[in-house]
């Protein structure tokens, strides 16, 4: 469907489509008009249940699932084993507010195939919901983007602000333009791919540190939690470091997820406190909405709690959490990233490699999003860029190195 008094990009480069599920029609019309104003985005659905969720979307060529938790008929959790099975391949974004038991149900809607979250703004909060809009038609961008390049389909031409904005509905689609289904776009031969951004890329690799870590330092967003838990699980028992996380979570989730991680893997996890001594054998994951600092050196370190400007768009942030581990710790730091939308960890990455200390990524196939992992890989900054399930393996190997 199109934006009232404009006209999408076509079938060559047809927008992302999107169906929004959610049982309040102010919601919904927040959500559709957020999306609907950029001009690569399309609302080919939009409904109040799961159940009408599952029937639109056999129907429908969706890309993206914007999925509401509490819902009447059909709740979210019900709805989403339902949705990937009628579309294999889909990518649901799980909207909910932030209380803890949202959160709680959030974490698991992930651990069963939900890519990514977004934090629902209350209804205080809609008048001026900016930071939710950018978040969510940044997510939406990324994860469809990535879907198709995975899958060789071709992007949407690049608009331009002024384009999108001159695009933007005046008022809420009406059912039946939301109901209206835009065709699948065809597939692009290897130069058009290329052309579209979608063509191989070679990053370069650097030796990684002979001298071993004293600190694991590990950065993570979009499909994040899952990908912690396996190299968490996968490094138990092997690692006697501390650990620092900084994962793109809004406050209340972050709580949920150290809490996750200590249920799955076995690690004793916590998010960081103001002033609390790093311990050898912990994780420590940086609060929602405070960047996670390391502060002193060897005679003591402690953890510093931080409300700095965000840092890409992000607070918690990897980059100045890197840079501090720098700062304390000098060429012992293994950092990692894994997957997640931006570049949040480039910069600190950087700085862990000019100190001395190792980075390892994520490799792109079994990243959700390949955005931070891709940018230290092609920033030349990795020693290793590996399949999830073998980052494990090279901290281990690191960490007897640092016991030797």
């Amino acid at each position: 469907m199109g934006a009232p008094g404009g006209v999408k990009p076509g079938k060559s480069g047809s927008p992302y489509r999107v169906m929004v599920c959610d049982d309040s029609a102010v919601i919904r019309g927040l959500l559709n008009r957020a999306l609907e104003s950029e001009q690569d985005i399309s609302v080919i659905a939009s409904v109040g249940d799961g159940k009408m969720a599952v029937s639109s979307i056999q129907r429908n060529d969706v890309e993206i699932v914007i999925l509401d938790i509490e819902m009447p008929v059909m709740d979210g959790l019900t709805a989403l084993p339902l949705l990937l099975q009628a579309r294999p391949g889909v990518q649901v974004i799980v909207a909910s507010t932030l209380t803890r038991r949202n959160a709680e149900i959030s974490l698991k809607a992930m651990s069963l195939g939900a890519t990514d979250y977004v934090a629902k703004p209350t209804a205080s909060e809609l008048t001026s919901a900016a930071d939710f809009k950018r978040d969510l038609v940044l997510k939406v961008r990324e994860l469809a983007s990535s879907r198709r390049r995975a899958e060789k389909i071709p992007l949407p031409l690049p608009v331009s602000a002024s384009a999108a904005a001159s695009l933007a509905p005046t008022s809420s689609p009406s059912t039946q333009e939301i109901k209206r289904s835009t065709p699948p776009a065809p597939r692009l031969a290897a130069s058009s791919m290329a052309a579209a951004g979608a063509g191989p890329r070679t990053p370069s690799i650097r030796p990684l540190s002979g001298e071993g870590f004293d600190i694991l330092a590990i950065g993570s967003s979009t499909g994040g939690p899952q990908a912690l838990f396996k190299v968490l699980t996968d490094i138990r028992g092997s690692v006697r470091q501390p650990i620092v996380i900084t994962q793109h979570m809004p406050a209340t989730f972050t709580t949920i997820l150290a809490e996750h991680i200590t249920r799955i893997s076995g690690w004793p996890a916590a998010e960081g406190v103001d002033g609390e001594t790093l311990e050898p054998g912990r994780v420590y994951v940086a609060p929602g909405d405070f960047h996670m600092l390391i502060e002193g050196g060897s005679a003591g370190r402690r953890i510093k709690l931080d409300k700095s400007p965000p840092e890409n768009f992000c607070r918690p942030s990897v980059d100045p959490m890197l840079r501090s581990v720098v700062r304390s710790y000098g060429r012992r730091v293994l950092c990692v990233i894994l997957t997640g939308m931006g570049q949040d960890g480039l910069v600190g990455g950087k700085a862990v490699v000019e100190a001395g200390g190792s980075l390892v990524a994520q490799d792109e196939a079994s990243s959700v999003v390949w955005g931070m992992p891709g940018a230290v890989a092609m920033a030349g900054l990795c020693g290793a860029i590996l399949p999830l399930d073998q980052i494990g393996q090279q901290i281990n190997k690191l960490a007897l190195r640092s016991a030797a």
